[in-house]
C-alpha cells in the first residue's frame, strides 16, 4: 500500500495479504449495505405485516433483471481502468473514468423509464400474489426513481476498486446506511407510509452515497480524478468497456431471468412461503456479498497484472482467491444454518414463515462456497479480458440449466426442496466448465504466450 492514499499495490509484493486487505473492506461495505437493506425488510415485516414483507422481498429478482445489464458495464469499468492503470496509460485512465460516469448517468435515466412503466406488468407475469401486487408495484416505482444515484455509486465504486481503494466506499455506505435506517423507522413507524416509506428511505440513502463518491472522485489526485463539468464519452473506451461489461451484464440479467422464473414458482406456494423466502434471501445475501468481495479482488488483481504484463502472478491470484472464498463461504454458510431460527425470527415471528426460510437457507447457504468458487474462476477470466466465454459458460451451466430444471425435475416433484436444489447442482456444473475454459485460456492468451517465448 502507498502510505498516503492507502491504495493497494496489486502488481508487487505478497498476494494473499494484499487480496485480504482489498477484500475485507469490500466485505464490510457489502454486509453493511445489506444490513441497511435488511432493515427495510425487518421494518416492514415487524411493523407492516407479512403482506408488506412479501411485497418488498418478492421484487428483488425483478429489480436485478432490469438493473444488472447496466451494472455489468461497471465490471467493464473495473477491468478497463485496471488495464490502463497497470500499463501506466494516464490518458486512457482519464478517458475511462469520464466515460464510465457519463454512461452511469445515462443508464440511470433509462432505468427510471423502464422501471416506472413496466414493473406492474412484469409482476403480474411473474404471478405475484394478488394480495401483495399493489404494494410491490408501488415499492418498485419509487425505487427506480433513484436509479441514477445507484448507477453512479456502482460505476464510481468500480473506479475506486480498480485503483486499489476499497475503504472509501465502506465509509460512504456507512453514512448513507445510517440515514436509511433512521428514515425507515420514521417513515414506517411514525408516518405509517408502509412500503412507500421504505422505498423513499432507500433512494435518499442512495443519493447520499452517490454524491459522496462523486466528491471523492473529483478530489482524487492522478489519472482517476473526475472533472464533473467536463463529462464526455470516448467511443474507443466505451467500446472496450462494453466488450467486457456488456456480456457480463447480459449474463447477470439472464441469471436474474432464471431467478425470476424461480421466484414465479415460489410465488405459486402463496404469500407465507414468499415471505419466508424473502427473509431467507435477505440473510443469504450476506454470505454471497462476502464471497463476491473476493471475486472483485480476483477481477481487479488480474486486470492490473495483465496490464502490467505479469502472467506469473495470475495463477497465484487464482489459488489465493479460491482458498479465501472457500473459507469465507463455508464459515458463513454453515454459521447461517446453525443460527437459522433466531436470524429468521428477526424478520417475522410467524412459525410458518420461519420454516420456509429455513428450507431456503439449507439448500442455498450450506453449499454456497461452490458459487464462490465458480465466480472466482469467472473473475479471473474477465480480468484477463475474456468477456463472451464466461458469459456463455455461465448461461449454459446455470441459467439454461435452471430453466430446464424447472421444466423437468420441478415439474415432476413440485416442492420447495426440489426447486432450490437447482442452485447447488448448477454451481457444480458451471464451476467444472469454467475450470476447463481457464486451462484453455492459459494455453492461448497473448500474455502467457509472450511469457512462454521469453523462457525459450
Amino acid at each position: 500500500m502507498s502510505g498516503k492514499t492507502q491504495k493497494i499495490d496489486m502488481c508487487h509484493g505478497p498476494l494473499l495479504s494484499g487480496i485480504i486487505a482489498f477484500s475485507l473492506p469490500l466485505m464490510l461495505s457489502g454486509c453493511l449495505q445489506l444490513l441497511f437493506n435488511a432493515a427495510d425488510v425487518i421494518v416492514v415485516g415487524r411493523y407492516a405485516g407479512n403482506e408488506s414483507l412479501a411485497a418488498v422481498g418478492s421484487t428483488s429478482s425483478l429489480t436485478n433483471l432490469l438493473v444488472n445489464l447496466f451494472i455489468g458495464l461497471s465490471i467493464g469499468t473495473n477491468v478497463t481502468v485496471g488495464h490502463t492503470l497497470g500499463s501506466k496509460d494516464e490518458k486512457g485512465t482519464r478517458d475511462n473514468v469520464h466515460t464510465a460516469i457519463t454512461v452511469s448517468l445515462i443508464s440511470g435515466v433509462l432505468l427510471i423509464g423502464v422501471g416506472f412503466f413496466f414493473t406492474r406488468p412484469l409482476l403480474i407475469w411473474m404471478g405475484a400474489p394478488y394480495d401483495v401486487l399493489d404494494k410491490a408495484a408501488l415499492y418498485l416505482k419509487i425505487i427506480f426513481i433513484g436509479m441514477p444515484a445507484t448507477m453512479v455509486y456502482n460505476f464510481g465504486s468500480a473506479i475506486l476498486r480498480a485503483s486499489g481503494d476499497t475503504k472509501k466506499p465502506l465509509y460512504f455506505l456507512s453514512a448513507a446506511g445510517v440515514v436509511n435506517v433512521l428514515l425507515n423507522l420514521f417513515f414506517v413507524i411514525v408516518l405509517h407510509m408502509d412500503v412507500a416509506g421504505v422505498a423513499l428511505a432507500t433512494i435518499i440513502a442512495q443519493c447520499i452515497s452517490a454524491v459522496l463518491i462523486l466528491i471523492c472522485l473529483c478530489r482524487m489526485e492522478g489519472p482517476c480524478r473526475l472533472n464533473i463539468r467536463k463529462l464526455y464519452i470516448n467511443p474507443l473506451r466505451l467500446r472496450r468497456m462494453m466488450r467486457i461489461g456488456l456480456p457480463a451484464g447480459i449474463q447477470s440479467s439472464l441469471f436474474s431471468f432464471s431467478n425470476v422464473l424461480i421466484q414465479s414458482s415460489i410465488n405459486s406456494f402463496g404469500s407465507v412461503v414468499v415471505a419466508g423466502n424473502s427473509a431467507g434471501m435477505s440473510i443469504e445475501q450476506f454470505v454471497y456479498i462476502s464471497m463476491n468481495a473476493v471475486h472483485q479482488a480476483a477481477v481487479s488483481f488480474t486486470s492490473q497484472n495483465t496490464g502490467a504484463g505479469k502472467p506469473e502472478r495470475i495463477n497465484r491470484i487464482l489459488f489465493s482467491c479460491l482458498g479465501l472464498v472457500t473459507v469465507v463461504g463455508l464459515l458463513m454458510g454453515l454459521g447461517v444454518n446453525l443460527l437459522a431460527r433466531p436470524l429468521l425470527s428477526i424478520y417475522s415471528p410467524d412459525a410458518a414463515v420461519i420454516e420456509a426460510g429455513r428450507t431456503r437457507l439449507l439448500w442455498i447457504c450450506a453449499p454456497y462456497f461452490l458459487c464462490g468458487v465458480m465466480e472466482i474462476v469467472m473473475g479471473i477470466m474477465r480480468g484477463l479480458g475474456y468477456a463472451f466465454t464466461p458469459m456463455i459458460v455461465s448461461l449454459s451451466g446455470a441459467c439454461l440449466f435452471r430453466v430446464v430444471w424447472l421444466a423437468t425435475a420441478f415439474a415432476w416433484v413440485p416442492t420447495q426442496n426440489m426447486l432450490l436444489l437447482s442452485y447447488p447442482v448448477s454451481w457444480i456444473l458451471t464451476t467444472l466448465i469454467h475450470g476447463l475454459t481457464y486451462l484453455y485460456a492459459r494455453r492461448h492468451h497473448d500474455l502467457f504466450q509472450k511469457a512462454a517465448l521469453k523462457c525459450i
